[in-house]
C-alpha cells in the first residue's frame, strides 16, 4: 500500500554506506548520516502509522512477488508502534552519542545497520526473512559491543557472538522443520497450514520448541541470558542504551509473532504443555533476574539483570495467552525500551559526575547533578511500576490477565518481581539523595575539572569519555554545560546537555505513555482481536 514500510529498512542501509564512502573527507560524516537516517526513519514510520490508523492492517509484497513465493512485509498497530519506537530511540542515542561517543564513522555505520535489522524484524511477515533480519541485528550488535576500547569489550562481543549464533541456528532449524511439514514460510500461510498438518505433529512441536529456545537466547531469558550482563557492562554507554532498548525487544516481539501470527491461540488449546513450559521458563527468569539484580553493585550490571527479569515478565504475559495479558506484555515491551534506554544514559551521564558507576559511587550525586538525578529516579520508579508511569500499566495488565487465565503463579511472580525491583532501585536512590559523598573524585559539577579515577576500566569504555556522556575534546570549550548552569567554566565531569535532554525526555515519555496507556491499548486491540476472536 505504501513503499514507506520497505524504506524503513532500505534508508538506514543506504545511509550506513555514507560514513564509509565520505568518512575520510569529514570525520563527522557518520554522525550526520545517522541523524539524517533517524529523521528519515521517523518520517517513514509516521507515514506507516498514519496508514495503519486510517485504513487498518496492510501488507507489502517486496518486488511485487506475492506470497507464499515472495517476501511480505506487514504493518499493523503493533508493528507500526514499534517502528516509531525505533525512530525515537535511534534519534535519542544519536544525539547522546554526539558527546558521549564512540565518535567514529564505523560506529555510526554499525548503528544504522542495526537500525535496519531491527526495523525488518518488526515489519516482516515471513519466517525466513525474520531469521535474516535477526542475523543482521546480531552481527551489527556484536560489532557495536566491541567498539568499547578494552579487552573486556572484545571478550564480551565474542561471547555474545558464540551464544547468539547458537540461538540463531536453533531458530533456523525450527523454521526448517516447519517448512518441511508445511511447504511455506509466510506467517499467514503457516497459520492456515499448521492446523491441517496437526498441532501434535512431531515436526510442528519440534519446530515450535527450537524457534522458542532460539528466540529466548536472543531475548536473554534465564538460563540463556549469559551473554547479556557482560555485553551491557563492557560496551560503550551509547551502545548499551541502544541495544538494551531494542535488541531484546526485537526478539521478544518475534516470539509474540511466532506464537500468535504463526501458531495462533488454537495451538495452546491443542497442546497446552508447550506454552506451560514457556510460562515456567519466563517466570523463573523473572525471579532469578530480579534476585541477581539486587546482588549487583555495578549499576550497568544491575540494569542488565533487570532486563533479564523484565523480558521474562513480558514473555510470561505473552505465554498466558489471553488478550489482557498479551496487551500488558506489549505495553511493557514499549515502556521498557524507553525506560531502560533512559536509565542506561543516566548511569553513563552520572558516572562522570560521581567518579564511578557503583551504587556507593552515586552517594550524594543528586546534589551535584539534580536534574539528571531526578529524571533517573523517575525512570527507576517507573520501571518498578509506580503509577501513573507506563511500567504500572504494563504490569497491571499482565497481572490482571494472569488472574483471568487462572495463572496465579505468574501474578505472584509479577508482584514479587516488583518488590525486588523496588529493592535494588531504592538502594540507588537512597544513596543519591540521602547519603553524602565520601569523597569528591570527579570534582564538583560546577567547579574546575578534576581527574576522576576509572573503576575497573568501565568508565573508559567510550574511548576516553569515561562513560559520562561528555565530550573531552580539548578544543571544544562548549562541549559541556554545568548541571545548574550558573555561568561557571565548563567542567569535563559535568553532565552534557545532550545526555541531560535524553534522560529527561525518557522520564517524561515514561510518565506520558502511562497517562495515555488506554490509547496504546486501543492501538493494540484490533491486532489482538484477530488472534482472540
Amino acid at each position: 500500500m505504501t513503499d514507506a514500510i520497505a524504506l524503513l529498512v532500505v534508508v538506514p542501509i543506504v545511509l550506513a554506506l555514507a560514513p564509509i564512502a565520505f568518512g575520510r573527507l569529514w570525520d563527522r560524516t557518520g554522525w550526520l548520516a545517522a541523524l539524517l537516517a533517524g529523521l528519515a526513519h521517523l518520517g517513514l514510520a509516521l507515514v506507516v502509522a498514519a496508514t495503519v490508523f486510517s485504513t487498518g492492517r496492510f501488507t507489502y509484497a517486496v518486488g511485487n512477488y506475492r506470497p507464499p513465493f515472495g517476501i511480505e512485509l506487514v504493518a499493523d498497530g503493533v508493528s507500526a508502534t514499534l517502528a516509531l519506537l525505533v525512530s525515537i530511540v535511534t534519534l535519542a542515542v544519536v544525539v547522546y552519542a554526539r558527546r558521549a561517543g564512540p565518535d567514529t564513522n564505523e560506529f555510526y555505520s554499525g548503528l544504522l545497520i542495526l537500525t535496519a535489522g531491527i526495523s525488518g524484524v518488526f515489519v516482516t511477515g515471513d519466517l525466513f526473512n525474520l531469521y535474516v533480519f535477526i542475523e543482521i541485528t546480531g552481527l551489527a550488535t556484536y560489532a557495536l559491543v566491541a567498539t568499547g576500547r578494552s579487552p573486556a569489550a572484545a571478550l564480551s562481543s565474542l561471547k555474545y557472538l558464540l551464544v547468539g549464533t547458537i540461538g540463531a541456528s536453533l531458530y533456523l532449524l525450527g523454521v526448517g522443520y516447519l517448512y518441511i511439514s508445511t511447504g511455506t514460510l509466510n506467517m499467514a500461510d503457516l497459520a492456515a497450514t499448521i492446523p491441517e498438518v496437526g498441532y501434535d505433529s512431531p515436526l510442528i512441536l519440534t519446530g515450535f520448541g527450537l524457534i522458542v529456545v532460539g528466540l529466548a537466547v536472543k531475548a536473554a531469558l534465564f538460563p540463556l541470558h549469559t551473554w547479556q550482563p557482560d555485553a551491557y557492562a563492557d560496551s560503550p554507554d551509547s551502545v548499551t542504551a541502544y541495544i538494551s532498548a531494542l535488541v531484546s525487544t526485537a526478539a521478544a516481539y518475534a516470539l509474540f509473532r511466532v506464537i500468535y501470527a504463526v501458531f495462533t491461540p488454537a495451538f495452546d488449546a491443542a497442546t497446552p504443555f508447550a506454552l506451560d513450559a514457556l510460562v515456567i521458563l519466563a517466570s523463573v527468569s523473572v525471579v532469578v533476574g530480579s534476585v541477581l539484580a539486587v546482588l549487583q553493585s555495578d549499576l550497568k550490571r544491575m540494569l542488565a539483570y533487570s532486563s533479564v527479569a523484565q523480558f521474562g515478565l513480558i514473555v510470561a504475559g505473552f505465554a498466558v495467552a489471553n488478550a489482557t495479558a498479551v496487551t500488558g506484555g506489549l505495553i511493557h515491551l514499549v515502556g521498557h525500551a524507553i525506560m531502560k534506554a533512559g536509565l542506561f544514559v543516566g548511569v553513563g551521564a552520572l558516572a562522570g559526575v560521581a567518579g564511578g558507576r557503583t551504587v556507593d559511587d552515586f552517594a550524594g550525586v543528586a546534589d551535584r547533578a539534580p536534574v539528571t538525578s531526578a529524571a533517573f529516579a523517575i525512570l527507576a520508579f517507573a520501571l518498578v511500576g509506580v503509577p501513573p508511569a507506563v511500567g504500572f500499566a504494563g504490569k497491571w495488565h499482565i497481572v490482571l490477565g494472569a488472574v483471568e487465565g487462572g495463572r496465579w503463579g505468574v501474578a505472584v511472580v509479577a508482584v514479587v518481581s516488583t518488590l525486588l525491583t523496588l529493592a535494588y532501585f531504592a538502594r540507588v536512590v537512597e544513596r543519591m539523595y540521602f547519603r553524602d559523598a565520601a569523597a569528591e573524585p570527579a570534582g564538583d559539577a560546577d567547579g574546575p575539572p578534576v581527574d576522576a579515577p576509572a573503576t575497573d576500566g568501565a568508565l573508559a569504555s567510550d574511548g576516553g569519555s569515561g562513560g559520562s556522556g561528555v565530550d573531552v575534546d580539548p578544543d571544544d570549550d562548549a562541549s559541556v554545560t554545568p548541571e545548574d548552569g550558573d555561568g561557571s567554566a565548563p567542567d569535563a565531569s559535568a553532565v552534557s546537555i545532550e545526555a541531560k535532554a535524553v534522560v529527561v525526555a525518557a522520564a517524561v515519555g515514561a510518565v506520558v505513555l502511562g497517562l495515555f496507556a488506554t490509547d496504546l491499548v486501543s492501538v493494540f486491540e484490533p491486532v489482538l482481536e484477530v488472534y482472540f476472536e
